[in-house]
């Protein structure tokens, strides 16, 4: 019961993360998503999910890093 509602609230992030025009705030609400259903993927032993979803997770950070350290240069 819990992994399938760990599963559903990975769902609703990532997709809640797609109305956000901030597109810090989508990347950071993706992430967690993502983070979510890497935990889900550990749970139910789905490489492919883990996977995916661990690759999101650092293409997320990459740009969320990026973005913060050209705003600190202006």
């Amino acid at each position: 019961m819990f992994i399938e509602i760990l599963g559903y609230v990975a769902m609703i992030l990532v997709s809640a993360s797609f109305l956000l025009k901030d597109i810090i705030k989508l990347r950071f609400v993706n992430s967690l998503g993502a983070a979510c259903f890497v935990i889900y993927g550990l749970l139910i032993g789905s490489i492919p999910v883990i996977g995916l979803n661990v690759f999101i997770v650092c293409v997320n950070s990459y740009y969320i890093i990026k973005n913060k350290k050209i705003n600190n240069l202006k």
